[in-house]
Parts: structure tokens; sequence; C-alpha cells
């Protein structure tokens, strides 16, 4: 008979990570000069949320990879599987077919599906994230976590609404009533623009922002 395996790889995170695309730690970055994100993305660094390309640099325009996307919201839940056993060591191939079991993404594309984030085998780490795409993983995980129950709300109009995914509608419609996104002056969500790094640092600090409400 087997014996059971309980999952800890922390330590083996913490390696794979040093040599990621997204891998570095800290809050000296260079590179985030005036933008209106810096205070947010430096919020997360100092929180251990988000990470620089380098230790000196974010690349805050650089758009946000699927990989990143996911990393972001396993961070930002402190999902972990620590409450599982496993038969063998689960592998990011287990679970999403074009993964890299090696590269420093993997933890993430472990601990995601398995704590419920609705991400498709199909994902393609390096893919840029749209930001209804975010917003979706994003937002159906904070509703999960935290138990939310189903709300009524008079929804907003959204001038460019024939742009959004339909499957997403409700949900984008409850970010917004969140306060976790806005719309713009011209009462436009733009769910197709490609987010950037900063962009998606700044959704991620105004969802944990909404969740301290709950508390």
């Amino acid at each position: 008979m087997k014996s059971k395996y309980i999952k800890r790889i922390a330590l083996t995170t913490l390696a794979v990570m040093m040599v990621g695309s997204s891998s570095f730690a800290g809050t000296g970055f260079q590179d985030l000069g005036s933008i209106k994100e810096s205070s947010a993305i430096l919020s997360l660094a100092e929180r251990g949320i988000v990470n620089g390309t380098s230790a000196s640099t974010f690349n805050p325009s650089r758009p946000l990879l699927a990989s990143e996307g996911v990393h972001l919201i396993v961070n930002a839940f402190d999902l972990n599987i620590d409450h599982i056993r496993f038969i063998k060591e689960p592998k990011a191939t287990d679970y999403f077919m074009y993964a890299d079991d090696d590269a420093w993404y993997a933890h993430g594309f472990i601990v995601a599906p398995l704590n419920g984030v609705p991400l498709p085998a199909d994902l393609n780490p390096n893919a840029k994230w749209t930001k209804e795409q975010f917003l979706y993983y994003l937002v159906t995980t904070l509703e999960t976590k935290n138990e939310l129950p189903m709300i009524k709300i008079t929804p907003v109009t959204i001038k460019d609404q024939t742009d959004l995914n339909p499957e997403y509608d409700g949900l984008l419609q409850r970010a917004i009533h969140y306060g976790i996104i806005s719309l713009d002056t011209d009462g436009n969500l733009s769910p197709k623009h490609e987010l950037t790094r900063a962009e998606a640092a700044q959704i991620l600090y105004d969802t944990l922002a909404f969740v301290e409400t709950l508390k």
C-alpha cells in the first residue's frame, strides 16, 4: 500500500521562483516614476504579494501574463494546498497542458485549480490577460474565498457593453458594485484591454481594500 504524501514545497517554490520572470521580491523599484499605481505596487510589494522582474525593476507598462495573473491571485488570497493529502506529488502539467513543471509559476498552477480558481486546462502561461479575464478569475476567487452571498444589484450602464464576454457580465457588474473597478469618464469598461502589470496591481490593491471592509 502506497504511503500518503503530504505536499510541502515552500522551499522548492522559493528556489524555482528565483529564476522566474516575475520572481524578485522587494520595494526598491526604480522604474515606477510618478505613475498613478506606484503606491499600490509598493504597498503590495511590501506585503509580498507582487514581485518585480528584477531587484530594481517592476516593468509597470509590460502586459500582464497569465502566469503572473495566477501568481497574483494565489498570493493575494493566500491560497495553499496544506489541507490536501496526495498519493503522488502534484505537477502543474496535471492541470494545464501548456504548463512547464520547472517554471517559476508551476506552484501557482497547482495551487490555483485545487482552490477552485476556474482556469481552463488549455491556459497558456504566456498569454496576455485582458481586463475582463483577470477580473473574472480574481472576483470569482474573491467571492468563493470570502463566501460572499449572491446579491441583487442595479446594473450600471456600460457604454461598451457589446465588447464584454456575456459570461462575465454579472461578475463585472459586481466588481463595479464592490468598488474594485469603475467606468472611465466616457462610461466605458474596456474589457478587452490588455492589462499592464501596473494596472493589475491597482485592481488587486482595490480588491484587497474591499476585503478589509468585510472584516
